[in-house]
């Protein structure tokens, strides 16, 4: 559990490691997370609150941050909502909460997956790394490619979807999603490839990462055109051919 953390060599992290962003009002927990992870060759940045954690945000950029969801002001739900209008940093949100009503909300504020503590800090250091790993570039792009969908174009090489001149923002499940959903072009794609190696929990969990992605692109999210349900199936994406 995370107040047993294993000893870890303090070795000094390299300058181009992965930078994260730890975000939680306990002090003793912050020193623990933040050694263990420095030793796990991540560079490591705390902050006590949402308040501060605004403070390195407007000087540093990071890879991802860790967001405790339980914080006195402005708690991590709220400070994860601010967050996506302004950017698409990855979030993995920290909760001593079980209720699966909690991990739901967290997914639709924007979060890209949801620990319940007490944790192991093994299982945290593969859930860094699994969500760093799917948000990295890639160092060999697919050949350029664009699905169009009513107003909407999604160029699949780059994850961009534009409505008309405007970029519609993405979290980096989303764009992954739209991805496999544009390279099948019409075909069903499974709940298990749409969830890929995040913890999914329940068949709910991608439902809530779907109609996130339906209130985006969209008329009536209610009564999809483009991104339709499949029974039995999973999910497809109607495209112009």
């Amino acid at each position: 559990m995370i107040g047993a953390l294993p000893s870890t060599a303090a070795a000094t992290p390299a300058d181009d490691a992965a930078h994260l962003l730890l975000v939680d009002d306990d002090r003793r927990i912050r020193a623990l997370m933040s050694r263990y992870l420095m030793g796990r060759g991540y560079r490591v940045t705390t902050a006590v609150d949402a308040l501060d954690a605004r403070v390195h945000l407007k000087s540093l950029s990071f890879d991802l941050i860790v967001l405790d969801v339980m914080m006195p002001g402005e708690n991590g739900f709220e400070f994860a909502a601010a967050l996506r209008q302004e950017s698409q940093v990855p979030i993995l949100m920290l909760t001593a909460r079980s209720d699966a009503r909690d991990r739901v909300r967290g997914l639709e504020l924007g979060a890209d997956d949801y620990l319940v503590k007490p944790f192991e800090p093994e299982e945290l250091s593969l859930r860094i790394a699994s969500i760093l790993r799917r948000s990295a570039p890639r160092d060999e792009a697919p050949p350029r490619m664009a699905v169009r969908f009513g107003r909407f174009i999604f160029h699949v090489a780059r994850g961009e979807l534009r409505e008309g001149d405007d970029i519609v923002r993405l979290t980096e499940r989303e764009r992954i999603m739209l991805k496999l959903l544009a390279q099948s072009a019409g075909a069903p794609v499974s709940r298990e490839a749409l969830a890929g190696d995040i913890d999914a929990g329940s068949e709910r969990t991608i439902d809530v990462q779907v109609n996130r992605l339906r209130r985006k692109i969209e008329r009536d999210p209610a009564n999809p055109q483009f991104l339709q349900t499949v029974r039995g199936a999973g999910y497809r994406l109607i495209v112009e051919r």
